[in-house]
């Protein structure tokens, strides 16, 4: 079957399903998979063609956040009521317990938004595709500094989904270490104190080692495309910044690979795991090894490395990123699924904070 026809079958089985249900939703399923990347984009864009009015973001978000019952996004109790609606037309909704009315959209990423659901399937798609800033914009006709707040509201949501990840079976942990960069922190600031002399961007830091001109990032990954990071500390990390990170993240008696670093010892014993130390970090012991460790900063320097540069504040963000569009064992399609129904619906407990003004360095 041709591209076209394989496009154009699931787009007319899910027209079918949605005019009179002729379909079942596994038959649609099914055309889907046929799909390969490039032919399931196209296909996504033109099925934004065929919403019907009542699949608004506002209907979507209610549909996927109270699927097993309505949540008070404020306090959590389950005693929540219709309350009529806005002038608008959108639903609200109110707690019996705290008393707040709030719609589905409330301490979402999308509360506020004045963009249909098929604008933010398509910013998603572009971010699945490691499109920069100025292309997503282009591509959904926002604004680049929409584009760019967007970006961050999603990843900030998918490091809340990270905070859940747990490791287990065989894992291997192993750091990395990247020049600090403060890139975007010397304009419109007029307190920032760079605590460096400055250098040609691209050059080479000008102290040798472990120094406090880098920024370390352990890292950890299972079998299962599980991984956990974050940017830590500046120089040479402590068993307390390994504790910090994966304290109560590994399951326990897991297999626990590492270079030989003594700064694991501590946390295999508070963990109770089986600390297999490979000295020289290419050494095996049978299928025990840290080359998905290795592997993984690999792909995550040569990510960070397409965008010409990261800056350290948001460097926690693009780890994320990288972890479920690159290193994640899930097909794109259910990757995408993952980014759609997860960030459009996940409570934030705090308000998004302005990312131009986080500290530049990690605390």
């Amino acid at each position: 079957m041709s591209y076209e026809s394989r496009t154009f079958a699931a787009q007319d089985a899910t027209q079918e399903y949605m005019d009179d249900s002729k379909l079942s939703v596994n038959q649609i399923i099914e055309a889907i998979r046929m799909l390969t990347t490039s032919e399931y984009n196209e296909f996504v864009s033109r099925l934004a063609s065929l919403q019907r009015p009542e699949d608004s973001i506002d209907v979507y978000i209610e549909e996927q956040r109270f699927s097993n019952g309505r949540v008070c996004p404020m306090c959590g109790s389950e005693k929540v009521v219709r309350n009529g609606r806005r002038k608008d037309g959108i639903q609200k909704f109110c707690c019996k317990d705290c008393g707040k009315s709030f719609v589905a959209k409330t301490c979402t990423i999308a509360s506020g938004t004045r963009k249909p659901l098929d604008i933010w399937i398509k910013y998603i798609e572009c971010m699945m595709n490691w499109a920069t800033v100025r292309e997503s914009a282009e591509r959904c006709d926002i604004s680049d500094r929409t584009s760019f707040i967007w970006r961050h509201k999603i990843l900030d949501a998918m490091r809340i989904m990270m905070d859940d990840v747990t490791l287990e079976g065989i894992v291997e942990a192993d750091e990395a270490y990247l020049p600090i960069s403060y890139k975007g922190n010397h304009k419109k600031s007029k307190d920032f104190d760079m605590q460096r002399a400055p250098r040609k961007r691209g050059s080479e830091i000008h102290k040798r080692g472990l120094s406090n001109e880098l920024v370390c990032i352990p890292c950890a990954v299972d079998r299962n495309g599980q991984s956990i990071g974050k940017a830590t500390n500046i120089g040479q990390c402590s068993s307390d910044d390994i504790n910090g990170l994966l304290g109560g993240k590994i399951k326990e008696q897991s297999a626990f690979c590492t270079d030989g670093n003594s700064v694991y010892r501590k946390l295999s014993r508070k963990e109770d795991l089986n600390l297999i130390p490979l000295k020289g970090g290419k050494a095996k012991k049978g299928i025990y090894h840290i080359q998905h460790i290795n592997s993984y900063h690999s792909e995550l320097k040569r990510f960070l490395g397409f965008f010409k540069g990261v800056s350290t504040k948001y460097l926690n963000n693009y780890i994320v990123w990288n972890s479920l569009v690159n290193f994640a064992k899930e097909t794109y399609q259910e990757k995408a699924a993952l980014f759609l129904n997860y960030v459009l619906t996940a409570t934030l407990s705090e308000r998004f904070e302005d990312v131009a003004d986080r500290p530049p360095l990690p605390k």
